[in-house]
């Protein structure tokens, strides 16, 4: 079992470093528990975004070799 380490930070130095923490917030999807003389009072979470989930998800991990919209050459019979 891996045991990650949660931020704590300081009221005050929140405060201070509000949209910065905001920001490391987002980019590394880590929580941040504010806390006030030492006891937590509230937690900074990342947002689930239900949108970016799905579209986009597979981007980059398909390669396209060759030229995928001419002809191949078989014959086939499209009445069947």
């Amino acid at each position: 079992m891996t045991m990650v380490m949660t931020q704590q930070v300081p009221a005050g130095v929140f405060k201070a470093k509000c949209l910065g923490l905001l920001e490391e917030v987002r980019q590394t999807r880590k929580e941040i528990i504010i806390t006030k003389r030492g006891k937590p009072v509230a937690r900074l979470v990342p947002v689930e975004n239900p949108d970016s989930q799905w579209f986009g998800r597979m981007k980059g991990t398909i390669k396209i070799c060759g030229n995928i919209v001419a002809p191949t050459g078989a014959v086939w019979d499209a009445e069947r």
